[in-house]
């Protein structure tokens, strides 16, 4: 609808800034002037102790120096209250005592039949709330009771109950003056073919009010309390006021959370809504009955870019998310998608408050999953993928979920997401030893103190080199008889730690290391563990020494040989320069070949290092010469 010019100025000249803000803070009297329309408060947008927030009622704007909010009085109604424009323009002409500008009279007709409608279910909200209180309604009151339903809660949802009986609200509403034409085209009453009198559609039931964003009664949930009922849960039928597929319980008061930094929280009906509610998330609301529809959705981005889908843990609550992924995708865009809570199997929010509490119920949200993963999982999960055409199929799918999105951007980076999960889905195992037998043995996670180890930890080379040292040193302290044959080693042995010097220090000057310098290095867990060190058998102490100690000394002189290389790179030939790089490789190849072990796996793997190591060597040189 649009304004006639003139009116919004009439509007705000009519209504002061400060008597609208002024419902939403406590001003600081000690700092605001209200003589000069200056008001200060703490602001109501973010959470502060100070009166940062300013509203200059003569130009009729507010301002906030933390976070930097700023607007007039319509911005500010639809942004702490969650409004549409067009709601904020209602409401302050009612306050400004200004009818809003005239529509076209059929609109008008229409809009005034759809008052008198919501006049009628006002009546019947009014009825329901009575017979709750009657002996009549001792089954609801039990059943709400054993809900943990508080009487407060009762009162903020306006929980009510339908007598068990044929006329009681028709006869209660034609009996307050109310036409029996407006009841039935309200949805609460049925007109018989047969042209007998019209008759209650709810009937012993407890009734849920439903209220539009605007906060009319626009139609009513009735959850029977038989068994032999034909349908537990019974929504008013379609009328000028109700579209179930356009509705959504409980959006007006969700909407308000949200502005207030909430999250949108869709849940499956109605008792999970008032317990999400009551247990402090107060943006919760719910399909009525049905799937999401495209409308729902639509009014859910309305509230908040991105609503989180609270799913029952059951199958239907898993389909039920599925069938919404092919929904939402094409209506997708970088400012409003969807996230799903995934539930325990066989729970909804209520069992979840029940069971463990507001925390519980809050890091299950917090762990929402985004849209993309849950599309990944409804396209993998009970399937396997152990040939070609099943991998294909899979990329076939994903490709078309993938092009209903029509953001190109947004489906670059939902590509991107697949592609990564893919890979890591499908990813072969990690190359090593398997015990016979344990092909399809489910792999085996690192333990906690494996992961915090140094060499697990270690950014590069340096500590497992200082691993080295410690082992070679701890040998020779096991085995003292060996060091006459590897003395002129030791004394060449470089340590990077102080006090592994000073043990080799001591061994070389015949003494036996002892004392805590000593444990110390004994009980290092690479250590402990050590066959050389732990064991008594000398033949094995000398090979795994000889063997150390030329891995040592080849990746120092590796180290020197690139040092003065990269020193003397000016002076050199190319031919020169190739012939030391590859000379330094070989002597390290040749030291890395284990005396312990000539597996065709671990030539492959000392290969690969040292083709790491060439390219290493190589990058530095290109550096100097860029240098």
């Amino acid at each position: 609808m649009s304004l006639p010019p003139g009116f919004l100025d009439e509007l705000r000249n009519r209504v002061s800034i400060s008597s609208i803000v002024g419902r939403k803070v406590i001003w600081d009297m000690r700092k605001s002037n209200q003589a000069k329309g200056d008001f200060w408060a703490p602001c109501p947008f973010h959470q502060e102790k100070t009166a940062s927030f300013h509203v200059d009622d003569r130009k009729g704007f507010y301002y906030c120096f933390g976070c930097h909010a700023k607007g007039d009085a319509l911005t500010f109604l639809r942004e702490s209250e969650n409004m549409s424009f067009m709601e904020a323009v209602e409401l302050m002409a009612r306050e400004a005592g200004l009818p809003m500008p005239e529509r076209d009279p059929r609109a008008a007709e229409k809009a005034d039949r759809l008052s008198e409608l919501a006049e009628v279910t006002e009546a019947a909200v009014r009825f329901f709330r009575m017979q709750l209180n009657t002996s009549a309604a001792a089954g609801a009151r039990d059943y709400l009771k054993g809900r943990a339903l508080a009487q407060s809660a009762l009162d903020r949802f306006e929980i009510g109950f339908a007598p068990d009986a044929r006329q009681a609200l028709w006869s209660a509403l034609t009996g307050a003056g109310i036409a029996g034409d407006k009841i039935i085209e309200a949805g609460l009453c049925a007109k018989p073919d047969d042209g007998s009198a019209p008759y209650d559609r709810m009937r012993g039931r407890i009734i849920y009010p439903i209220r539009d964003g605007r906060g009319r009664c626009i139609g009513f949930g009735g959850r029977a309390l038989s068994a032999t009922a034909r349908a537990k849960y019974l929504n008013s039928p379609e009328t000028p006021l109700f579209d179930k597929g356009r509705a959504l319980y409980n959006l007006g008061p969700a909407r308000s959370a949200c502005g207030k930094g909430q999250p949108l929280i869709v849940a499956e009906g109605y008792m999970d809504v008032i317990a999400l509610v009551e247990a402090g998330f107060e943006g919760a609301v719910a399909p009525l009955g049905t799937a999401i529809t495209e409308d729902q959705l639509r009014l859910m981005w309305r509230v908040a870019p991105e609503p989180i889908i609270a799913l029952d843990g059951d199958t239907a609550g898993l389909r039920a998310g599925f069938r919404l992924i092919d929904l939402a995708l094409p209506l997708l865009g970088p400012e409003q998608s969807l996230r799903f809570c995934l539930l325990p199997e066989k729970m909804d929010p209520d069992d979840i408050l029940r069971q463990g509490g507001p925390a519980a119920m809050g890091k299950l949200i917090e762990e929402a999953v985004p849209l993309v993963q849950l599309l990944w999982r409804r396209e993998t999960e009970g399937q396997v993928f152990d040939s070609p055409e099943r991998r294909a199929a899979l990329d076939k799918r994903l490709r078309m979920a993938l092009s209903k999105i029509a953001d190109p951007g947004l489906r670059g980076h939902y590509t991107d997401e697949i592609k990564r999960l893919r890979a890591e889905f499908l990813r072969p195992p990690a190359r090593g030893f398997t015990p016979r037998g344990a092909r399809n043995a489910a792999p085996v996670k690192p333990l906690t103190a494996t992961r915090s180890t140094r060499l697990a930890s270690a950014p590069d080379d340096a500590i497992a080199e200082a691993m080295r040292e410690e082992l070679i040193v701890a040998t020779l302290i096991c085995h003292p008889a060996l060091l006459p044959e590897f003395e002129g080693d030791l004394e060449r042995l470089t340590c990077r730690d102080p006090a592994l010097s000073q043990l080799c220090a001591a061994l070389l000057a015949g003494d036996r290391p002892d004392g805590a310098q000593a444990d110390a290095l004994l009980s290092l867990p690479h250590v402990a563990i050590a066959p050389p060190v732990r064991g008594a058998d000398p033949d094995l102490a000398r090979l795994c020494l000889r063997d150390e100690f030329a891995k040592h000394f080849a990746r120092g002189g590796v180290e020197a040989e690139l040092r003065e290389v990269v020193e003397d790179l000016d002076d050199l030939a190319d031919e020169s320069v190739t012939y030391r790089l590859a000379r330094a490789t070989a002597a390290r190849n040749e030291s890395e070949r284990s005396r312990l072990s000539d597996s065709t796996d671990l030539g492959e793997d000392r290969a690969a290092l040292s083709n790491e190591l060439q390219r290493l060597i190589e990058s530095e040189i290109w550096v100097k010469r860029k240098k």
